[in-house]
């Protein structure tokens, strides 16, 4: 039974060590942050750090996994706090959100070599495809995070998860939460 740290907790899966380490997460871990991409016919959305490189899940399997340390969306940060969160946010760089956290993900990885990476380095490090073409604003976005790590600057562009309706309501006008009925059933 194949064993790792997932998101700094140590864990066993009781699946075919040939299982991809992506089919792990989201169907026995119920992390379904990462996404399916297909099997192989890869776009990114699957990516995940293990040991702090960005790699595509659904080319790992669980047995090249064993002993390693895995982080997924989840387990980059729960509030929405991590800097390359934030700056996607900020600069607008999302979309339909379905490649999003493999972005995410590989953006993380790429600021934890270098927190000031070129135009060039984002590119050829950014290999995730977006059908919503946010590939303009991602460079905006990577540059804006990494100055957040250096402590170069401060966002705070994303809420907290949680957020009560009433208080998104205020944020945002057009969504009313809708009032419990009463006793005597109006």
């Amino acid at each position: 039974m194949p064993r790792m740290t997932v998101n700094d907790r140590p864990v066993e899966f009781d699946l075919d060590a040939d299982m991809p380490l992506l089919y792990a997460l989201r169907e026995a871990a119920n992390l379904t942050g990462t996404k399916s991409c297909g099997g192989g016919d890869c776009v990114g959305a699957c990516m995940v750090l293990v040991d702090g490189t960005a790699l595509r899940s659904c080319r790992i399997t669980l047995a090249e996994a064993e002993g390693r340390f895995i982080t997924t969306i989840e387990g980059l940060s729960r509030d929405r706090s991590h800097p390359v969160q934030q700056a996607m946010v900020a600069e607008q760089a999302i979309q339909c959100g379905y490649c999003t956290p493999g972005i995410v993900i590989a953006a993380a990885g790429l600021l934890q070599r270098n927190a000031a990476p070129s135009k060039e380095e984002i590119e050829a490090a950014i290999t995730n495809l977006c059908r919503c073409g946010v590939y303009p604003r991602l460079v905006s976005a990577i540059q804006r995070a990494g100055r957040v790590m250096q402590r170069g600057e401060s966002i705070s562009a994303a809420p907290a998860p949680g957020i009560s309706a009433q208080d998104a309501a205020a944020n945002v006008p057009a969504l009313r939460p809708i009032p419990a009925p009463s006793e005597d059933g109006s």
